[in-house]
């Protein structure tokens, strides 16, 4: 169960990082980097590694798009 909600929010965390992409909209990676580190943080409660994981690649993808644009584009 826990699993499941960790993709949910790993999911949700993806959906809105597509418009993140764009450079002034960028600045919301700060609110779904988190999000996903707390999706990754159930997932580690869960029996199953599938939804860390995801979670984990989202906040890297994430932080990889904070990283380059300077941490504000």
């Amino acid at each position: 169960m826990l699993n499941i909600v960790s993709v949910l929010i790993g999911l949700v965390a993806l959906v809105l990082m597509i418009p993140a992409i764009l450079p002034f909209v960028a600045i919301l990676n700060w609110l779904l980097v988190p999000l996903a580190l707390v999706g990754a943080l159930i997932g580690m409660a869960s029996s199953r590694n599938g939804g860390r994981n995801f979670c984990l690649i989202v906040a890297a993808f994430g932080a990889l798009r904070l990283f380059a644009g300077g941490g504000i584009f």
